[in-house]
């Protein structure tokens, strides 16, 4: 708990920019400089969605609806909810859903108990089918659609609504035929519009910052809660969401997604770092590896390098209207050459090299094998070729992209060296 407090007054008199960035270096003190400027804001210029661009967002699916022949699209509380009508509403047993019909406004249905609030928040469609507590939900939403004018076809189910509600609808409305919202809403969110572009970029600006900062508060016996602790603080001060803030030391850091195993910092160790925050709904995801207080080993040296390489291949094969296995094929391809693998097996690369990323730290567009999906204006995924050495070490270097007129580019820049995790 010292530690945790010690860490916590330390950042509270940080200024971003103020300390320097080789603090993997023996040379160099492992604690940022003090200063009296406390961290400020990085989101005076965030510009929230408007409106416009929601309205913009519902018809666009109602395009795609009758393009794929779906009559509606329903929608379970979370982010295509968020997505498409603004609405921000937590997920309980209580369903609550909107209904984006082929033709015509989007619709409601919610508790009844919760009417006036849902109506406070609206701001696209008005009607509302309320249900109390000894009436069923899935009548209401059946109602809503026959309302509609819907009474056969197929219904779109987005595909995080949950089974529940899915089986009490297709109960209550056994004539229409339910197929997967996909084609719709994924099809909207894939795509990034200049404005959600603008969030992403604010929020990975804030994540890089806030990691410097917890790269400069390493300290020897720490833990990876301690490094969390100091990350997550920043990203919350630099006006972000902290979304997670990860890191694993030495032979956990060949775990991708860390160890249970109890951790405390020593020098030498590899440290993976992996974070990641939130403005305006949007995301990011950042990863560093670098080597604590020591002079790295020309083993660390040699697979940080390596990954370095095939990060780079995974971008330069991320071509327009390339299909998005390519990225995964060449960043492998790098590691295969070098001896890793093959395919997933370990040593080497033990999953696919990025995923997509928008109001979701994960979401379509992933960067896998298989995915013929070819890559567009708009799309965004990170480039994360790991490097799993279980019983030694992992590296991980994660950088998102998003797709360009002409070509891929960097929300941030990626590392220069194993001793210098950020440009600065």
């Amino acid at each position: 708990m010292e530690m945790k407090r010690r860490n916590f007054l330390q950042l509270s008199t940080l200024a971003v920019g103020t300390f320097a960035m080789n603090s993997c270096s023996p040379s160099q003190e492992q604690s940022p400089e003090a200063s009296s400027e406390k961290l400020k804001p990085m989101t005076d210029n965030v510009i929230p969605i408007t409106l416009e661009e929601r309205k913009g967002r519902i018809e666009k699916a109602q395009r795609l609806l009758v393009e794929s022949k779906i009559e509606a699209l329903v929608l379970d509380a979370g982010t295509s909810l968020e997505y498409f009508t603004g609405i921000s509403w937590w997920p309980s047993e209580r369903p609550l859903v909107a209904i984006v019909p082929a033709r015509g406004d989007v619709q409601y249905v919610c508790p009844g108990f919760e009417e006036s609030r849902l109506h406070e928040l609206i701001t696209i469609g008005k009607k509302v089918y309320a249900w109390q507590e000894d009436e069923s939900p899935y009548k209401q939403i059946a109602n809503a659609l026959k309302d509609n004018g819907i009474r056969s076809g197929n219904i779109g189910m987005e595909e995080r609504l949950r089974f529940f509600i899915f089986d009490g609808v297709r109960k209550e409305a056994s004539h229409l035929n339910y197929v997967s919202g996909d084609p719709v809403s994924a099809e909207c969110r894939l795509i990034k519009s200049p404005a959600e572009l603008a969030l992403m970029q604010i929020a990975n600006d804030i994540t890089v910052a806030a990691m410097k900062i917890g790269i400069a508060s390493l300290e020897e016996g720490m833990s990876p809660q301690d490094f969390s602790d100091i990350v997550s603080n920043a990203h919350i001060q630099l006006g972000a969401t902290p979304d997670f803030a990860g890191a694993n030391f030495g032979p956990a850091s060949a775990f991708p997604h860390g160890s249970i195993q109890p951790q405390k910092l020593k020098r030498g160790d590899v440290v993976l770092m992996d974070c990641g925050g939130r403005v305006g709904g949007y995301s990011s995801d950042v990863s560093r590896t670098i080597v604590f207080g020591a002079e790295p080993t020309p083993r660390q040296v040699e697979i940080w390098n390596l990954e370095q390489k095939a990060q780079a291949a995974g971008f330069a094969a991320a071509k327009l209207h390339a299909p998005c296995e390519n990225v995964d094929a060449a960043a492998r391809k790098v590691l295969t050459d070098a001896g890793f693998g093959p395919d997933y097996k370990l040593p080497g690369l033990p999953h696919r090299t990025g995923h997509g990323i928008g109001m979701d730290g994960h979401e379509w567009g992933n960067m896998v094998r298989g995915n013929k999906q070819l890559l567009q204006p708009g799309m965004c995924f990170s480039v994360e070729p790991n490097i799993s050495i279980v019983g030694e070490f992992g590296v991980r270097l994660e950088d998102c992209v998003y797709m360009t007129e002409e070509g891929p580019k960097w929300f941030t820049k990626p590392s220069i060296s194993i001793s210098e995790p950020f440009v600065s």
